[in-house]
């Protein structure tokens, strides 16, 4: 997650262009007329060792004759050339290069080698690389384009990060005629180096960015990718149009969880859970920029549609409907207005039809009465051209309108749909000129207006608090790891049913009881020891699916039913699987939960992302239903609420007729304890939990299958979970004991109580300014910390948290933050400690945490600021060695060399 460097690509002093060119259509001739006939103030220098000068500008036999170091250099010289031309960059001083080249794919056994060579040269000689097989880079605030694009873009606020430079120049020329501009425009081609996760980064700080668009193949780095996403989409809205819906990877997964998960859902709950808004086509793309560009902000699903068209009105009604948007109730205050200033024959509702001879006036006080209405969040103006009015006057009218409007009114989004065409050309590229969304058609109206509440809304699973389960359930690590420890020792791919139920049972998740049974005569012994009713299934590592060949018998109500049932079961599977092997059976207790829902829930593991959680309809005809959703661990309750909530069989569970509502929280606490075993156990592939009958009383699992691999060759999460391991229990100088952990989602309450308590003079130290309490977006931003790139450590004063008190009872008596480095070996901390927690050690114990954390890191040193009067905490850094400066009379700078800590002193 490196931004080190990446300025010189977009705010270079000098240009080298290594193989310019005056050959006509070649690649470094359109570069140098880009280059060249851009407004980029600085100085282009080309580099060919046979022309004297290239569009009249000195050239350059090679770069040691260059007259100083070049900031950026583009390269479009053949690929064996390449990786020299790098090292020698990087010994002139140059640090950012662009390989317009190609000839450097993956799967050549050539390209390989030429790919290696380059990262080793850009590696030692601290070059960053955009590239190769690229576009080039385009930064038109600064004049700058750097590509072989055949159009320049227009300035604008929307940055463009594409892995296609075809899709790139498309999208150049579209936009131009649209009026929609770009802050930057990033071709990534094979990024074996800079990629989407470093763009991120730099564009989620960049002052001329405001929104960031993606156009995405594939990912490489996808724990770097997410931690990127999250951190940007919390400042800017972000679009992204991923290429390669279809995949072929469910040919190689053997259980229902794997199958139904696909690669292209795994991409859909990555963007979800990273705040990210994905398109689907290049229509919906240009829908999604046109309201992107116009810089509005959603305020709710409540729209009012004005049109002069009863027909289209109806239209746009209807697909505002099916994207789950509201029409807008107008008041009877609106109502009264509108009488006042439309024609007795309006509609007296929304859509508020204007009547076909509409003119600008009519529209303007429309438009102005339903923005003034509370129930309306937003509105969408409809044209249709007519030979009685001007669809232009009426353009300019909606113009005037909005720039008078009120500021209470302003900060409603207008959009607007003029039908037609030659006639309306004009009006349309007003409109957009003027920062309304215009769009031709109503149901595209309809498609900006959605992408803008999805913008407004993207940030939900970033910054929302989730509600606290009732008791935080501790697996029991030890019968887990044993488990699957002793399976992989036994070259095991498949856990036996009773062992996966023990797995199950170890995470806090309820299931019937198994039994097994070698012979069908033990078999009869398991059903009398159970009792009642049973169930009995084939025990075999080659039938995974064991009701598709008779491998199961229900509703089996004695022992001998149950032995003749288990011995026809044999003979049946001896005719039609001979050489599958028999391991014997399972008996299971019959479980009669009349009123209760099939589910399924399991986990797989995606390429990309790593392990991905299932949720859906369960039972036999679970894959021709195929009502699933997917998302990545881990979960808190809140994301398992919303991944339920994204099936249609969550309707059946609110209740229906005479059936009670399920009891959500057990289906939520099951697909918490999978999160976490997916997280504890990279051997676990697949998992699956078919079925789980849910009913008002809980869930139980009646039948689940585990599938095991090699750890080593697990993908990694994508997200980081929560890090048990860092929890530990301290001893305290007044002999008193305190928990210290890192810093959870839950923690927010206890947070707040912290900060309430602490002495202003403390809390103006940490913050630079006196504050009493915590804004929800604050108290969101310290409590969900991606551990990716930032930890942080409470300490809990046990003495003053009752035993066994809820986690967001607990009371706080320190908390030291560190950030992990963007580059370089030098992480920043922060570190507070209440006032009744003075000589106790508990800064010490902090600190001695935050040292440890940053040597398992490789940081070298750990930094921060203080105010100069914050002498406590200063003597605390003292006391690990710490070098103190003062940049200036209020503040100083405290660093710690954790090179020369003894290793005891930082454990």
């Amino acid at each position: 997650m490196s931004t080190r460097n990446l300025e010189m690509f977009f705010s270079p002093r000098s240009i080298a262009l290594i193989g310019a060119s005056r050959r006509p259509r070649a690649v470094g001739a359109v570069v140098a007329e880009n280059l060249l006939s851009s407004d980029f103030d600085g100085i282009v220098m080309p580099v060919n060792p046979h022309e004297p000068a290239i569009r009249g500008v000195l050239a350059y036999k090679d770069i040691e004759s260059l007259p100083m170091a070049p900031d950026l250099a583009v390269i479009a010289t053949p690929a064996v050339s390449v990786p020299g031309l790098v090292a020698d960059l990087g010994r002139r001083g140059c640090r950012a290069a662009i390989i317009l080249t190609a000839g450097f794919e993956a799967g050549d056994a050539g390209g390989q080698g030429q790919r290696a060579l380059v990262r080793k040269a850009a590696r030692d000689n601290d070059v960053r690389i955009i590239g190769p097989n690229c576009l080039g880079i385009m930064a038109p605030h600064r004049g700058i384009n750097a590509s072989f694009a055949q159009v320049a873009p227009l300035s604008g606020r929307i940055a463009c990060v594409t892995q296609s430079g075809a899709l790139a120049t498309a999208l150049l020329e579209r936009a131009s005629g649209r009026g929609i501009g770009f802050s930057k425009i990033v071709s990534l081609g094979d990024a074996i180096d800079v990629d989407f996760g470093d763009m991120l980064d730099y564009l989620a700080l960049d002052p001329e960015t405001d929104s960031i668009l993606l156009y995405i193949e594939g990912l490489s780095h996808a724990r770097k990718f997410m931690a990127a996403a999250r951190a940007a989409a919390r400042v800017k809205p972000i679009l992204a149009i991923k290429a390669g819906r279809s995949s072929s990877s469910a040919q190689t997964v053997k259980s229902h969880t794997g199958a139904l998960a696909g690669s292209d859902r795994v991409y859909d709950a990555a963007f979800r859970r990273a705040g990210i808004v994905r398109v689907g086509t290049l229509e919906n793309l240009f829908d999604a920029l046109e309201v992107l560009a116009s810089g509005q902000s959603a305020g709710g699903r409540r729209l009012a549609i004005i049109t002069n068209g009863g027909g289209v009105g109806v239209l746009a009604v209807d697909a505002l409907l099916a994207k789950a948007g509201i029409a807008a109730k107008l008041s009877v205050e609106t109502i009264a207005t509108l009488d006042t200033v439309l024609p007795p024959t309006w509609s007296k509702a929304n859509p508020i039809d204007v009547v076909g001879d509409a003119d600008g006036t009519r529209y303007a006080a429309a438009l102005r009465s339903v923005l003034a209405d509370p129930g309306v969040d937003a509105a969408l103006v409809i044209n249709c051209p007519t030979a009685v009015s001007s669809s232009a006057e009426a353009a300019s009218a909606m113009i005037d309108c909005i720039v008078g409007e009120t500021e209470s009114t302003k900060a409603k989004p207008v959009l607007a749909c003029w039908l037609g065409s030659e006639t309306t050309t004009g009006a349309r590229r007003k409109l957009s000129t003027a920062g309304i969304p215009t769009f031709a058609t109503p149901e595209r109206a309809i498609d900006g207006f959605t992408y803008l509440n999805k913008f407004g809304h993207r940030a939900a699973h970033l910054d929302e608090v989730g509600d606290l389960a009732a008791a935080v359930f501790r697996p029991d690590h030890p019968v887990a790891n044993a488990l699957l420890r002793g399976a992989l020792e036994g070259g095991k791919e498949w856990l036996d049913e009773a062992d996966a139920k023990a797995l199950l049972t170890a995470y806090g998740v309820p299931v019937a009881r198994t039994i097994k049974a070698a012979t069908p005569d033990q078999v009869a012994q398991a059903a009398r020891t159970l009792g009642g009713m049973v169930v009995v299934k084939i025990k075999s590592p080659d039938i995974i699916h064991k009701s598709d060949i008779g491998g199961v018998a229900l509703d089996l109500a004695t022992p001998e039913a149950a032995r003749a049932s288990a011995q026809a079961m044999l003979d049946r599977i001896h005719a039609s699987q001979p050489d599958a092997r028999l391991d014997g059976f399972t008996v299971d207790a019959m479980i009669h939960r009349p009123d209760s829902i099939e589910l399924i829930a399991g986990l797989a593991g995606d390429a990309t992302f790593g392990p991905v959680i299932l949720f859906g309809q369960g039972g036999v005809a679970v894959d021709m239903i195929d009502d699933t959703a997917v998302a990545l661990p881990p979960l808190t309750p809140v994301l398992a609420a919303d991944l339920v909530a994204r099936t249609r069989v969550s309707r059946l569970l609110g209740g229906y007729r005479s059936r009670p509502p399920a009891k959500l929280s057990a289906i939520y606490d099951v697909l918490m304890a999978l999160a976490r075993i997916a997280t504890d156990h990279p051997e676990i592939v697949e998992l699956d939990i078919n079925p789980l009958l849910a009913d008002e009383t809980g869930v139980v699992a009646l039948d689940a299958r585990v599938r095991l691999r090699d750890p080593a060759l697990a993908v990694p999460a994508a997200l980081v979970s929560y890090p048990h391991d860092l929890e530990h229990i301290v001893a305290t100088n007044d002999g008193c004991e305190v928990v210290i952990r890192p810093i959870r989602p839950e923690d927010a309450p206890a947070l707040q109580r912290y900060i309430e308590n602490l002495d202003p003079s403390t809390v103006r130290a940490r913050f630079f300014e006196t504050m009493k309490r915590l804004s929800p977006a604050m108290l969101a931003r310290l409590t969900q910390i991606d551990y990716a790139r930032e930890m942080a450590f409470v300490a809990i004063d046990k003495e003053k948290t009752p035993i066994d008190a809820d986690p967001q009872e607990e009371t706080f008596c320190g908390v030291g933050r560190v950030i992990i480095p963007a580059f370089g070996t030098k992480g920043i901390y922060a570190l507070t400690a209440c006032p009744t927690s003075v000589g106790r050690g508990v800064a010490h114990a902090l600190m001695n945490d935050l040292i440890a954390y940053g040597r398992g890191h490789g940081f070298e040193e750990l930094c921060g600021d203080e105010l100069a009067d914050s002498t406590g905490l200063i003597n605390v850094a003292r006391d690990f060695g710490a070098t103190i400066s003062h940049d200036d009379a209020d503040m100083t700078k405290v660093c710690i060399a954790l090179s020369l800590l003894p290793i005891a002193q930082a454990a």
